[in-house]
């Protein structure tokens, strides 16, 4: 997901000088899997571990070797509830998550395998990256400390975007193994190139209930920005020397998507997507009177910037692409509104498998995964409670839970992709709360709360 492209970044954490020799650290010693144990200073934990946790490169055939993966431990009480943070891509931050604050638990987060340094020395094994290894890695990490360490504690196991996904996945393949799960604005897209995200794009902003969430005058909000788009391809001789300027200053490179032009344009089409999906001001964009270029460009970049097709960028995260084109699913750009600017190109649809790692561009991808796991969403999933914003083009393959009425989905009409719980009105959240209290006690649900905005 386009958001964590802005998130890889370098955490300083406070480490103690010495290890606290406490009954914690003692019984993460007694787990012959964990090695390089280090204490951080997190608040308001009491605790704080990073360890790394060593995992089979394949759990089918454990003599293709193993690899370490990170995960840190926050620890308040043996009897506190457990919140696993289940990382789509490398950890982003120790802090402790918004499930942890509302529950006072303890908190658990998991590095997913073959991102940042949760990886196997030489060559990534890409075949090797599946939804079903993944989800063995939770559930290895999970039973250990669940068994050893938490044995009286419930547990909750959650994840944000590709987190969230991962929530779902380790769920379907180990429903077991925690009470509850809680996925953020998690995708549940049903094929390699899901067509309902493009749907919904296309009417994002051009709907009364649209134009109120975003004020912009004039033209409904979609037209304003399909309009800004032609613009910026209509004006590539005046706006091209500045992505130059930009590119040398920021020392990108361009050549997995086809050079700095073909990158510019790139950079144009997703401009709607990563303008809805983080909740930009459409008063912000340069009006059509306006002949700035140099603000119509700053504009451009700020809402849909270069790097995402920067060549580091996406070595960084080949991972990510490698499981979206094989497994889990990814959008793509019509170019078929724009078709003059766009002769070039050999189809008019563009995916993203310039980004796939070389050998695997024509890797095949397993819809049939997807059918079965949305099979299970639909009629034997229970407690997993969603969060969407509903301008978040991600809620475009939102789960829909038909009658599963074991899960729940609430959806945050004017919210983007930073939704969480805490951006609901009182009574929705308060209502979620209740929900997720009644799941981690085992009480049932109040019947008032079947009446508060379920989607």
């Amino acid at each position: 997901m386009r958001y964590v492209f802005s998130l890889f970044v370098t955490l300083l954490l406070a480490c103690g000088s010495v290890l606290a020799n406490g009954p914690l650290l003692q019984k993460l010693q007694q787990i012959k899997e964990i090695s390089g144990i280090r204490e951080l200073k997190v608040q308001p934990y009491t605790e704080y571990y990073e360890f790394w946790y060593e995992q089979p490169i394949d759990h089918n055939n454990p003599s293709k070797g193993t690899f370490k993966q990170r995960v840190l431990l926050g620890h308040r009480d043996f009897n506190a509830p457990m919140v696993a943070i289940l990382e789509g891509y490398g950890i982003y931050s120790p802090a402790e998550s918004e499930l942890s604050k509302l529950f006072k638990t303890n908190q658990l987060t998991i590095e997913h395998r073959f991102f940042n340094n949760s990886k196997p020395e030489g060559e990534t094994p890409w075949t090797d990256l599946t939804l079903k290894q993944a989800a063995t890695d939770q559930h290895e990490i999970i039973q250990a400390l669940r068994q050893k360490i938490y044995p009286n504690t419930k547990w909750i196991s959650t994840g944000i975007s590709k987190g969230g996904q991962t929530t779902v996945y380790h769920r379907y393949f180990y429903p077991q193994d925690v009470e509850l799960s809680v996925p953020y604005v998690a995708p549940i897209n049903l094929e390699k190139i899901d067509p309902r995200l493009e749907k919904f794009l296309s009417k994002l902003g051009g709907t009364p209930e649209n134009r109120k969430l975003l004020e912009g005058g004039g033209k409904d909000i979609k037209w304003q920005i399909f309009d800004f788009q032609k613009r910026c391809l209509e004006n590539m001789d005046k706006l091209m020397p500045l992505m130059q300027e930009l590119t040398q200053a920021k020392g990108y490179s361009f050549n997995k998507v086809g050079g700095t032009e073909r990158a510019f344009k790139l950079t144009i089409l997703e401009f709607p997507f990563a303008f809805w999906q983080w909740g930009n001001n459409i008063n912000e964009m340069p009006q059509p009177e306006e002949d700035d270029y140099n603000e119509i460009f700053n504009y451009l970049v700020k809402v849909s910037s270069p790097d995402f097709f920067d060549d580091k960028a996406i070595e960084n995260l080949q991972a990510f692409y490698y499981a979206a084109l094989t497994e889990t699913g990814m959008y793509a750009y019509n170019t078929k509104p724009f078709k003059k600017f766009f002769k070039d190109e050999p189809e008019p649809i563009i995916t993203f498998d310039f980004a796939m790692p070389k050998g695997y561009e024509n890797a095949p991808f397993n819809t049939q995964q997807l059918q079965d796991i949305n099979h299970w969403l639909q009629t034997n999933a229970e407690n997993i409670l969603f969060i969407y914003g509903g301008s978040d083009p991600w809620s475009a393959t939102a789960v829909d839970l038909k009658k599963n009425d074991k899960c729940r989905k609430y959806i945050k009409a004017n919210m983007d992709h930073k939704c969480r719980i805490a951006s609901f009105e009182n009574l929705t959240r308060s209502a979620i709360i209740k929900v997720l209290k009644s799941w981690l006690t085992g009480t049932e649900v109040e019947e008032e709360i079947e009446e508060v905005l379920i989607y």
